[in-house]
C-alpha cells in the first residue's frame, strides 16, 4: 500500500492539514477546487446572508452535482472508447479479410494468366496446323488440277 502523506492547505482562509494516500500535489489540487467553489458561491448575491449550515449544504450539493456529472461523462467516454475499440477490431478483421481476398485474387489472376498463355499457345498451334492443312489442300488441288490439265493435254 502507498505511504500516507499529509499536506497543509488553506481552505476558505483557514489552514487545514489533509492526510491521505495521494500525493501532496493532489491534496493541494483538492483544496484549490474547494476554494474555487467557495469563491463561486461567495460571488452569488445573497449567499452571504444564508445560515452556515445552508451554505455548507449548498456547497455539498454543488460538489456532488459536479461529481455525478463528471462520473457520467467518464462513463460516456468509456462507452465511446469501447465502441471505438470494437470498431477498430471490426476494421482490423475486415482488413485481414480483404488482404486474404486480395491474395486469393492475385493467385487467381496468376492462374488465369497462365491459362490464357496456354490457350494462346494452343490457338497459335491450331492456327498454324490449320494453315498448314489448308496450304496442303491447296497444293493438292493445284497438283490435281495440273495432273488433270496434263491428262487433258495428253489426251488431245
Amino acid at each position: 500500500m502507498a505511504e500516507k502523506t499529509s499536506a497543509e492547505v488553506v481552505i476558505g482562509g483557514k489552514v487545514y492539514t489533509l492526510s491521505g494516500y495521494e500525493s501532496e500535489e493532489y491534496l493541494q489540487k483538492v483544496a484549490v477546487y474547494i476554494n474555487g467553489k467557495l469563491n463561486e458561491f461567495d460571488s452569488i448575491e445573497g449567499y452571504q446572508r444564508f445560515p452556515a449550515d445552508m451554505k455548507a449544504t449548498l456547497l455539498q450539493l454543488n460538489i456532488a452535482d459536479d461529481y455525478f456529472k463528471a462520473k457520467a461523462q467518464a462513463e460516456k467516454l468509456e462507452r465511446e472508447i469501447e465502441a471505438k475499440e470494437k470498431e477498430i477490431y471490426n476494421l482490423k478483421h475486415d482488413l485481414i479479410a480483404e488482404q486474404i481476398q486480395s491474395e486469393n485474387d492475385k493467385k487467381e489472376i496468376k492462374r488465369l494468366d497462365t491459362e490464357n498463355r496456354e490457350l494462346l499457345l494452343n490457338k497459335a498451334r491450331l492456327e498454324s496446323s490449320l494453315e498448314e492443312s489448308l496450304l496442303g489442300k491447296i497444293e493438292d488441288e493445284d497438283t490435281s488440277e495440273k495432273n488433270e490439265t496434263e491428262q487433258e493435254d495428253t489426251a488431245d
